[in-house]
């Protein structure tokens, strides 16, 4: 999953404390029971989900774009989505 500014800049080149705007496998996020990851977004980490955490600047805009690489048949079929952008509190 990739985090980037809204002018198209990615935000590698911003002051977020974080030296690449992406998680992947290699990454090693922590994955939930049934092999989900899920993705954390915020200009802090949540305890316990620092693997987890994309840093966003407050005050900068952002999208998010999902890459797969080598997708399975469901997400070439569209079977699969990938699920919405949730609030969390």
């Amino acid at each position: 999953m990739t985090r980037s500014h809204l002018a198209g800049m990615p935000l590698a080149g911003l002051a977020n404390g974080q030296p690449f705007p992406s998680k992947g496998s290699r990454d090693k996020p922590a994955q939930n029971s049934d092999g989900s990851t899920d993705i954390y977004l915020g200009p802090r980490a949540r305890q316990g989900r620092e693997a987890n955490w994309l840093a966003t600047v407050p005050g900068k805009g952002y999208f998010v774009v999902l890459r797969l690489y080598g997708p399975t048949e469901a997400a070439i079929n569209k079977s699969w989505k990938p699920g919405d952008i949730e609030t969390v509190k």
